[in-house]
């Protein structure tokens, strides 16, 4: 199996764990409440109030929606749905004449997403089970893209966004929130397993986010450093952190080595 093939499964087998047991783990595994974590995040109240508190399962890094500008009757596409939470947002701010579609490997996650919708009656959203890197969505016909803190676990981040291009309409955005390195990582947690699935090993560099949108076709690129990540942690609820921590001292924590961020662009073509 090729290394790109073991990330898939590594992360797939993880967040099937979380959709099974809706335990902790995932981007944000040292927080235990994940109603403060959206909070923190940059969720307001009136967001919460909007998507279903069940399709919460704390694993952001950002609020996608907030930075995406979201209009009634345009066409969401969701990478990395998992539970729906942004889905769901985002189908409330687009109304019935528009839709939301949410795309994850993970058949756990379209499971649980597909319930819930069903369960809260909402119409205007689908989920569809499938790689970010091979959308399952035709050629132009999505107005925005948005991600929360799934684009890091993907080894090909290039495929990625040359693939939302290629969905995206003339004219149409690109709104994530994603996790990004402030400096390189120790070559042990760059090769942990367990880092990768907590939103850390499969981080680059801030920098080379721009050079990748651009050689995928995007213009309009902003990186915005939203800040240290708050899903990383060297306490006592998060063993990676704990690692850390025993190999390099009391001073070191993930907040040394990773943020988070957003990224805008646009499709001119």
């Amino acid at each position: 199996m090729s290394m790109t093939r073991q990330i898939h499964q590594t992360v797939k087998d993880a967040y099937a764990k979380i959709a099974q047991t809706k335990g902790s783990g995932g981007c944000n595994s040292c927080e235990a409440d994940a109603e403060n974590l959206a909070y923190a995040s940059g969720y307001t109240d009136k967001e919460m109030e909007q998507a279903p508190s069940e399709a919460n399962w704390g694993l952001s890094c950002g609020n996608p929606t907030a930075i995406a500008s979201l209009r009634q009757g345009e066409t969401v596409l969701d990478l990395g749905s998992g539970a729906g939470f942004d889905c769901f947002l985002a189908a409330a701010q687009v109304g019935e004449a528009g839709k939301v579609i949410g795309v994850d490997m993970t058949p756990e996650m379209i499971y649980k997403a597909r319930h819930i919708a069903q369960l809260r009656k909402v119409g205007n959203v689908e989920f569809l089970l499938g790689e970010i890197e091979n959308l399952p969505v035709p050629d132009q016909t999505i107005d925005v893209v948005i991600s929360n803190c799934v684009i890091n676990l993907v080894p090909d981040k290039l495929r990625v966004f040359q693939e939302a291009y290629r969905v995206l309409k003339r004219g149409g955005r690109l709104a994530v929130s994603d996790t990004a390195l402030q400096k390189a990582l120790p070559k042990e947690i760059k090769q942990s397993a367990d880092a990768y699935v907590a939103c850390i090993a499969g981080a680059i560099p801030i920098a080379s986010y721009k050079p990748i949108l651009a050689k995928a076709g995007f213009h309009d690129i902003r990186i915005t450093v939203k800040t240290a990540s708050s899903c990383i942690s060297p306490d006592t609820a998060d063993p990676i952190g704990q690692a850390i921590v025993k190999k390099y001292g009391d001073g070191v924590s993930w907040n040394n080595y990773v943020a988070s961020i957003y990224i805008e662009a646009v499709k001119n073509e």
